[in-house]
């Protein structure tokens, strides 16, 4: 089967709006699009959708279908819980608006996420993805997602839980296992097990790039900006 960039949509992407982590221009990364002849693009920023009516406004004037979306941020217990080395590592989950109740639903997640539950980082819980699931696909995200982590640590009975819990809040077609490889050493084996926790579960599988940077000779420029976030 013959395959070309128009028949690829990335769904997960950072921009420059998620701080010190993105390294790519909206305008550039949407040109670059067209460029490349996709019928559509995603936005996913860290915690964050500052970048969403720019990057709407000029995907349509370019004829590029503008997914708006968001990696948020989802905390080990409850919203309201911040304690030190228990509540401060939060995991990761893909959240994109499939019609304007989701993307209603998305800005309340965010809001909710800045305003009440911020410790490090803008937080939700699985209580408000419950109250705000309508309209929202949901990916697993990348390895610092709930079920990759659990994965990796060998929790495969716990991942599967996870998997069923994330399908029961966002319904049985909104929820996606998402597969990465960008030659790191652990993703072959995690993805495989992704694979089969999917057709466990009966949840279809999605392939995604975790785009950070617009072209391969921007990686010095990412890497620069990650020392300044680490320290």
């Amino acid at each position: 089967m013959s395959f070309s960039m128009k028949d690829f949509v990335h769904l997960h992407v950072h921009t420059n709006y998620s701080l010190l982590d993105g390294a790519m221009d909206i305008k550039a990364l949407l040109d670059r699009v067209r460029e490349l002849g996709m019928p559509a693009v995603a936005i996913t920023d860290h915690g964050v959708m500052y970048g969403c009516l720019k990057f709407y406004r000029y995907a349509r004037e370019l004829g590029i279908n503008p997914l708006l979306g968001c990696e948020i941020y989802v905390a080990p217990r409850g919203l309201k819980d911040k304690v030190a080395k228990i509540d401060d590592n939060p995991a990761h989950l893909v959240l994109l608006a499939e019609n304007n109740e989701g993307y209603q639903n998305l800005m309340q997640l965010v809001s909710l996420a800045n305003l009440e539950g911020f410790y490090y980082r803008p937080r939700v819980d699985r209580a408000a993805l419950q109250r705000h699931a309508k309209g929202l696909i949901a990916l697993s995200a990348c390895s610092s997602g709930s079920i990759a982590r659990l994965l990796l640590e060998g929790q495969r009975v716990e991942a599967k839980a996870q998997v069923l819990l994330y399908q029961k809040i966002f319904g049985p077609t909104n929820f996606f296992l998402e597969l990465q490889n960008q030659l790191l050493p652990e993703q072959k084996g995690l993805n495989e097990e992704l694979a089969r926790l999917g057709a466990e579960c009966q949840v279809p599988l999605v392939a995604t790039n975790d785009v950070h940077y617009l072209q391969r000779e921007d990686a010095v420029m990412h890497d620069l900006l990650l020392c300044i976030q680490t320290g």
